[in-house]
């Protein structure tokens, strides 16, 4: 079903009354005759509704006249008038594009620039326009050569199925000085065939092309009322997921398609839709700096077809670096796509089978115009032939000899046919005695009754056969697609594979590939760090929690140099639920604490332990145990001590923590260490809640 959209652009050119539910405003009323309306009606702002006026008569040429293709023949303006314009000037030899480009700017009125990019855009495409030199290369990404040395033409399949006059209806110009056809009598399905993208006032359009013969078969498939389905197909091949598809309103994703040459080569040999090599190269070159994908060197050996050869790093295995290719670069990409065409003057939502389905129903229309336009002129061909034939073989040229004056020479020839009406299909005009006394005495003294009546009877044979296919004008219609199919099938073959996108697990695929180094003497923490000591592997994915001795924490992502002090205590991926267990000195006093960090914002400094506070032991498990060594103090008895921690409670990481000693703690260890003494009075630690 199609969707109508909310805008009437109809009502939006012309003056209307107000409306109570009309937006916030009323549109502005027409102004009375002799008035001066500089008086606004009900107190409304004028320039309010001189911009609302002006906006919706803008929004309304942008979509129907600019950007938004017309399902009628699924062409856009300027691409119709491109046609139009090479129609109007083809006599089968190649144009020059210049030439075409002049031509056409007296129907479009937006610049040479933009019908050149057009034209070159439709040229590419193949179907319709037939190009000579250097009009770019849609695999590469190079531009076409200026419009004055290049040539172009129409194919023989637009100039026989997409033009005719007799079925066209035009219009003035935006000068005035000329017309233009409204839609041209599309018979081929051409919307789905080219594709579209546009964008305009509040709305837009991603039609995605698909394949001519499958469009051809789908439109037989809809003659006979069977099932059917369309998916896209693009014309530089890849692989294609339509699990999301939706119609043509949902998504799709396209990827390259990349072969193994040996142990460490890679080859893209065909692209995803809408990338070119110069824009792949680019992505898999930005990923080599971001070391997220295993590449050494990258070759492009690309001429009539892309050949991009990637060397991987030694010890890179092929399975993983294509998988990386997808994950990280342009070698895959996700397509939005969404129908929006002009239908009746309107936009409206659709979806791609009910665009075919509306096409099949106009070729149906155009196939019976033609077909009624062709019996039209075989009765006419006919009843020539026959008055022809009556005016020689009865000798009614005769009758004009004694006439003095014109007319009576035309009221002997109307009373001379007047016996014979009966033979004819129509009454005799003006016009039919005209065109007898037109004929030569040359043609009347060779005339050949036998070969009249066996011209006549070819005649009526062509017409038995055209009210044959009115009569069955579906049936007609599917030959004619079949005929299409055989003359040009074989030159549009499927390039594109459908198939289903295995999932890659972006954060498994990169576990371990940045290297987080710490440099103690400079304070530099970050996986471009010289130097230093290795901290961890990680993802560019992954958060690193950071943990300084006055108890603050951060969680950044990962750095490439970072600035972090010579005082960082701890430094890991962040795990929210993972148990932390913290020692700290605050004004003299020891505390312990068991406790989860939960969530954090990036970049975001916290506290886990109280401004003037110095971590002393920072471990990230929940030990049983924790040996301490007091530092010496006079008429000490306890030096150290043993704390059983294993069933002390998780708090919050704002929580104080268990009162420990009030002394101050020279060592401390989560194991038993060697300054450990077991002689020494060690009485078992006593834990106070804070």
């Amino acid at each position: 079903m199609t969707k109508q959209l909310e805008f009437d652009f109809e009502a939006a050119s012309a003056p209307s009354p107000p409306r109570p539910t009309e937006l916030d405003e009323a549109l502005p009323a027409e102004e009375e005759p002799g008035g001066s309306g500089s008086t606004p009606p009900d107190g409304q702002d004028p320039l309010r509704s001189l911009m609302e006026k002006n906006f919706l008569e803008y929004a309304s040429y942008v979509i129907c006249e600019r950007a938004i293709p017309n399902l009628e023949d699924g062409l856009k303006p300027v691409q119709r008038r491109i046609l139009h314009s090479l129609w109007e000037k083809d006599d089968g030899r190649f144009i020059k594009v210049a030439n075409v480009v002049g031509h056409c700017m007296q129907y479009h009125p937006h610049g040479d620039a933009s019908i050149t990019d057009a034209l070159t855009a439709l040229t590419n495409k193949g179907s319709l326009i037939e190009g000579q030199g250097n009009f770019g290369n849609i695999l590469t990404g190079d531009r076409a050569a200026a419009p004055r040395y290049i040539e172009c033409r129409l194919t023989e399949l637009a100039r026989k199925e997409i033009f005719n006059k007799d079925l066209t209806r035009y219009v003035p110009s935006y000068d005035g000085r000329n017309r233009e056809p409204v839609a041209l009598p599309a018979k081929l399905p051409l919307l789905l065939m080219m594709g579209a993208d546009g964008i305009a006032v509040g709305l837009s359009t991603r039609i995605l092309p698909h394949n001519f013969r499958e469009l051809l078969e789908a439109e037989i498939a809809i003659l006979q009322k069977k099932p059917f389905s369309l998916l896209p197909d693009f014309p530089q091949g890849g692989l294609l997921d339509v699990s999301e598809y939706n119609k043509g309103n949902g998504r799709c994703r396209v990827r390259a398609q990349i072969e193994q040459r040996g142990a460490d080569k890679l080859a893209v040999v065909e692209l995803p839709y809408g990338a070119t090599t110069e824009s792949l190269i680019a992505s898999i070159e930005d990923a080599i700096r971001k070391k997220k994908v295993p590449v050494k060197a990258i070759d492009d050996f690309t001429a009539e077809a892309v050949n991009i050869e990637l060397t991987l790093n030694p010890g890179a295995r092929p399975e993983k670096a294509i998988k990386a290719l997808y994950a990280f670069t342009g070698c895959e990409s996700a397509l939005t796509c969404f129908s929006t065409v002009i239908h009746k003057g309107r936009p409206v939502t659709i979806d791609v089978e009910q665009i075919l389905r509306e096409n099949t129903q106009q070729l149906l229309k155009l196939l019976k115009q033609e077909l009624t336009l062709a019996r039209r002129r075989l009765l006419e061909e006919i009843h020539a032939k026959t008055l022809v034939q009556i005016f020689v073989e009865n000798r009614i040229y005769k009758n004009i000899e004694a006439c003095g004056t014109y007319p009576k020479v035309q009221a002997a020839v109307m009373e001379g046919l007047e016996p014979f009406t009966d033979r004819l299909d129509r009454p005799v005009t003006k016009q039919d005695v005209e065109m007898l006394l037109g004929i030569r005495i040359r043609r009347i003294s060779r005339f050949d009754l036998e070969k009249s009546r066996k011209e006549i009877g070819a005649l009526k044979a062509e017409i038995a056969r055209v009210e044959k296919h009115l009569r069955n004008i579906r049936g007609f219609s599917v030959q004619y697609l079949k005929g299409l199919l055989k003359t040009y099938g074989k030159l549009h073959p499927r390039r594109t594979r459908v198939t289903v996108f295995d999932s890659i697990e972006i954060k498994e695929l990169t576990a371990r590939e940045l290297e987080i180094r710490y440099d103690e003497k400079k304070g530099y923490l970050g996986w471009n760090v010289k130097g230093g000591r290795p901290l961890l592997q990680c993802s560019s994915y992954d958060r690193i929690l950071l943990v300084w001795d006055d108890g603050r924490y951060r969680v950044i992502p990962p750095p490439e140099t970072l600035f972090v002090d010579t005082n960082l205590v701890y430094s890991a991926k962040i795990d929210r639920d993972r148990i932390m267990t913290i020692v700290f000195e605050e004004f003299g006093n020891a505390y312990l604490k068991k406790f989860r960090f939960g969530g954090t914002i990036l970049n975001k400094e916290y506290r886990c332990a109280g401004k003037a506070s110095k971590i002393l032991l920072f471990a990230d498990d929940s030990p049983d145990e924790i040996y301490v060594k007091y530092r010496p103090a006079k008429r000490q008895r306890i030096h150290q001590q043993l704390f059983h921690a294993g069933r002390l409670a998780v708090k919050g990481v704002k929580a104080r923590g268990s009162l420990m000693a009030p002394k101050r703690i020279e060592k401390i260890s989560t194991r038993k260490p060697r300054w450990w003494k077991d002689g020494d009075k060690a009485p078992r630690g006593i834990l106070v809640d804070q």
